[in-house]
């Protein structure tokens, strides 16, 4: 099927962190002979930060961040079999909603892609006029990336026709295990942008964990920290380029997890860090949070947290042989149960029957 996909990005991951799973997904997709166009405004500075070329398994069109090119890019939906809107596209997202499904052909299934949805509900239930919340009824299908049934319930209650979480993945050909390099050696490692939401909780998981343990070496990657007030031992990197992850990953001790704090609250959300570290044969100790045990098993491919003073424990306690076997037990759990392969059959399947059921809904 031909699929037209509005997003965020596919090149740039900066200040997208949706960028793997899109790459992840679509690319395996691709493989089970999807043709797929991915448009992506040109906003936010990413294009002087794409960390990766044009792909060859997905066009991409990139448009300018004016109304006028939003609106050209969206009469393109026309094209398609299956039109997808993502959530946090960055750019007239409203407007962009209502002109990629006013240009959709009337055979053609449409889908709301939500990577955000305890955010995106929680503005729904604030806003009953919503234009999302209005046009539910309109859309064959709501896809998220995490929330299990709290979130497939709420969208079913504000309107939704169907609801299915699709999980991030692990995508073994982009991660996956490399030697070690001193540019990141530490004890304990965090991978994440500076946002509001997960600002305190990175001060009380990782930055906490920090001053417990002055004579450890801590290592912060992400956009946004430049400024922030950190212990000695602390280093920061600034934005790390997707090329850098599996590196990243693979040459601390550890690496932590801190899930934003609606992600955490509403559980079943395994952010793409958590596959990228267990696909790089990275040890990961994780906040916790609901359905954890869903993906990975804790104290056996994954170590979890309530808080500072346990990240602590955790980092004291490991040893390198300890480390290693957690990470090579998480890959082989990330390869047998979380590929992005699997996630695309599971997606294939969801737009195969809507669409003949669409097709037997006409026929009547």
């Amino acid at each position: 099927m031909k699929i037209a996909f509005y997003g965020s990005s596919l090149l740039s991951s900066y200040w997208n962190g949706a960028a793997t799973y899109y790459r992840g997904l679509l690319s395996a997709l691709a493989r089970h002979g999807h043709d797929i166009t991915f448009f992506e405004p040109d906003v936010h500075d990413r294009s002087a930060h794409r960390d990766i070329g044009m792909p060859d398994w997905c066009r991409v069109i990139v448009y300018e961040g004016t109304p006028e090119a939003m609106r050209a890019a969206a009469a393109q939906a026309a094209e398609a079999d299956v039109v997808v809107k993502a959530s946090g596209v960055g750019f007239e997202d409203d407007a962009l909603l209502a002109a990629v499904l006013q240009a959709a052909r009337g055979d053609a299934v449409t889908v709301f892609w939500d990577v955000d949805a305890p955010a995106t509900l929680a503005e729904m239930r604030e806003a009953p006029d919503h234009p999302l919340r209005r046009s539910l009824p309109d859309l064959d299908l709501v896809l998220t990336y995490g929330g299990g049934d709290p979130v497939v319930s709420a969208y079913r209650s504000l309107g939704a026709r169907a609801c299915q979480p699709i999980y991030n993945a692990h995508d073994p050909q982009t991660h996956h295990p490399v030697a070690a390099d001193p540019r990141f050696a530490a004890d304990l490692a965090f991978l994440g942008n500076r946002l509001p939401d997960r600002e305190h909780r990175v001060d009380a998981f990782f930055l906490a964990a920090a001053r417990a343990l002055p004579a450890r070496r801590f290592l912060i990657g992400g956009a946004g920290w430049h400024d922030k007030a950190m212990p000695a031992n602390v280093r920061s990197l600034g934005h790390v380029a997707t090329a850098d992850h599996n590196v990243f990953n693979a040459s601390p001790t550890a690496v932590l997890n801190i899930s934003r704090a609606s992600m955490a609250t509403t559980g079943f959300s395994p952010a793409t860090r958590v596959f990228e570290v267990a696909g790089a044969g990275g040890c990961l100790i994780s906040d916790v949070w609901p359905g954890i045990e869903c993906f990975f098993a804790p104290g056996e491919e994954i170590l979890i947290a309530r808080d500072g003073l346990d990240v602590a424990e955790a980092v004291e306690a490991l040893t390198p042989d300890r480390a290693a076997e957690i990470g090579r037990r998480a890959r082989q759990r990330a390869l047998a149960d979380h590929t992005y392969d699997r996630r695309a059959v599971e997606v294939d399947r969801i737009l195969r029957d809507t669409r003949r059921a669409r097709s037997r809904e006409a026929a009547e």
